[in-house]
């Protein structure tokens, strides 16, 4: 696994353990030189888990629209920030660069990242592993959505095994480094 693309928040939420969660998954990725492929912000949870990328010596690579290259936003420091024209480009970027994929806390753009990463997985676009970092609790309710989701017949249960879900980020890193991909068509 060479590289992951992180979604999470512009925010850093209300809870501490939210951004030490950033911090410590954004060191893991550098110590296992694994590249950070993130929304390009320097605000938040994304400026967070550059920022420890970045600290402990790793690579990252920000995509960010245009629109969004504005001072108080844009990371200045990245090593490699491509500027994309629109928010499908920059998901469409984000995925082809990326291994897997690991969603932090976050709000209506996250939430609408790992989603549209999880239906591309269901549909065959894809064979790359999805984990939720799950720090503070801060999913418990979404997973017990999808279970609802699950047990309603909206989403079969081999789909619901593709979201990968772990309370450590080295715990989640090893789930994701041995996930094994569906047979296409399943």
């Amino acid at each position: 696994m060479k590289r992951i693309a992180v979604y999470c928040g512009s925010q850093k939420g209300v809870r501490p353990e939210y951004a030490a969660a950033a911090q410590a998954l954004g060191t893991l990725l550098a110590r296992e030189k694994i590249e950070l492929v993130y929304g390009g912000g320097m605000i938040g949870l994304m400026g967070i888990v550059a920022d420890a990328v970045l600290q402990h010596g790793g690579h990252v690579i920000g995509v960010i629209p245009e629109k969004l290259v504005i001072k108080e936003v844009v990371h200045e420091k990245l090593p490699d920030l491509r500027v994309v024209k629109t928010m499908h480009e920059r998901k469409a970027l984000m995925a082809e660069l990326a291994d897997g994929f690991i969603a932090l806390p976050g709000g209506f753009g996250t939430l609408e990242e790992l989603f549209e990463v999880l239906a591309w997985s269901q549909l065959g676009w894809h064979q790359k592993p999805f984990g939720l970092l799950d720090c503070a609790g801060f999913y418990r309710p979404l997973l017990k959505f999808l279970d609802h989701t699950r047990d309603e017949g909206f989403i079969r249960s081999e789909h619901h095994a593709l979201v990968l879900v772990e309370t450590k980020a080295e715990t989640l890193l090893r789930r994701m480094k041995n996930f094994c991909p569906r047979e296409k068509g399943t």
